[in-house]
């Protein structure tokens, strides 16, 4: 499927902006699951490429104001058409981090024996020597986070913790992923958050999405990407954007500032197919 993707993000301020630095994981790469035929990415100054060892394009930039031009306003759009393949085994590319990278906790999907223990009640036929099920098992115990995580939005924030979300029993994607790294990671398994765009005309909310990697051979760094919104393997309608051990280090903005005062945000994102 072919899908052309504009994503904005504009920031309004109270007062005027002195300086910002943003991060930005808002460029897609071209992999097993999709090619990118077109991107860019508008902002207001100039962008530059910042290194990323976890295989994601990660870009920056920094702006600085003089008081006289009362800066209070500012916007991002990255835009770009995307080839899905809907593959969702693949094989890591070289010189990526080691699998076992991603069974280390980290504090928005830690380990906890809990986890580990509802997963062996939830799914009995886990083998007792930790190796990660079939791709059929993993789907399962993705709809039973799902099931667990009831999706509910507005109940949860960036900080709530995959051990807050799996206790409270709701939240969104990002908390969904969080919750089903995290119990693998409590089964030993490595796995990894991934944020990307989810294209449904039914579900336009959902278009800022988040699932989560699972490795299934640690030795040929394959991996299995699953939906726990959806209960199932990703496929056509979903673009990549970055992975990474969870939401913190990857979000698609990150940034300080100096001045402005208060801050809101509001994003937009429109994914359309392309004939």
């Amino acid at each position: 499927m072919k899908l052309h993707v504009r994503h904005t993000t504009r920031y309004r301020y109270t007062e005027p902006l002195r300086y910002s630095v943003q991060a930005l994981h808002l460029w897609p790469s071209s992999g097993a699951g999709q090619t990118v035929l077109d991107w860019c990415i508008c902002a207001p100054a100039a962008v530059v490429v910042q290194p990323d060892c976890l295989g994601n394009h990660v870009h920056a930039f920094s702006l600085a104001a003089r008081p006289e031009q009362g800066l209070r306003e500012l916007s991002i759009v990255a835009e770009g058409v995307v080839l899905t393949h809907g593959v969702a085994v693949f094989e890591d590319a070289p010189g990526l981090p080691h699998p076992l990278f991603y069974c280390r906790s980290t504090p928005h999907a830690e380990a906890h024996p809990r986890m580990a223990a509802w997963a062996r009640r939830c799914l009995p036929a886990l083998a007792a020597d930790g190796s990660v099920p079939s791709v059929a098992g993993l789907v399962q115990l993705a709809s039973a986070v799902a099931e667990q995580v009831r999706y509910q939005p507005g109940r949860t924030a960036v900080e709530t913790t995959a051990l807050e979300a799996f206790d409270w029993g709701l939240g969104v994607c990002q908390d969904q992923a969080h919750v089903m790294v995290a119990v693998c990671r409590s089964l030993g398994w490595p796995a990894r958050y991934v944020s990307g765009y989810f294209h449904a005309a039914s579900e336009p909310g959902l278009a800022s999405h988040a699932w989560a990697d699972v490795c299934i051979d640690v030795a040929a760094a394959r991996w299995v990407s699953l939906d726990v919104t959806h209960r199932c393997l990703i496929d056509e309608r979903h673009i990549r954007l970055a992975a990474a051990s969870d939401y913190t280090a990857c979000p698609p903005i990150k940034g300080v500032r100096r001045g402005g005062g208060s801050e809101s945000m509001a994003v937009t994102i429109v994914i359309e197919p392309v004939a």
